[in-house]
């Protein structure tokens, strides 16, 4: 198809220079203008681009089919790598101890902790006792 496309091309580009007066006849058997081997070579490049998409959606198929094949024995090799370990089941140890601390627990009674806030509504109300 290439070979027919391209042979329709060469006669219209020589019909044409010959129309121009820049070239000379190919010979006494192509009559006409370059009108026709110029629809004629337009048929065959739409044909010729029909072919070749043809051909490059088969290639992306048989290219996605083997990316499929291989990510899918890629996943196969990765989960035949897993050693599929038994649960430890009920034990007999409770599980870690927690352990007291070793700081001085400081007792502070709840009179003690009033008192602090207490002191201070008590000279609170003094200033403003003062001030009136």
């Amino acid at each position: 198809m290439r070979k027919m496309r391209d042979k329709e091309r060469t006669l219209g580009r020589q019909k044409r220079r010959e129309t121009r007066g820049k070239g000379q006849a190919r010979g006494a058997n192509f009559p006409g203008t370059a009108e026709r081997p110029s629809q004629r070579k337009q048929v065959f490049a739409a044909a010729l681009k029909r072919v070749n998409g043809e051909l490059r959606r088969l290639h992306n198929l048989a290219a996605r089919t083997a990316n499929v094949e291989a990510a899918r024995k890629a996943l196969a090799l990765r989960a035949a790598s897993f050693v599929p370990y038994p649960s430890a089941g009920s034990t007999a140890n409770e599980g870690k101890v927690p352990r007291l601390s070793t700081r001085r627990r400081k007792i502070v009674t709840g009179a003690r902790i009033g008192r602090v806030s207490q002191a201070t509504k008590v000279a609170q109300a003094i200033r403003d006792a003062r001030g009136a």
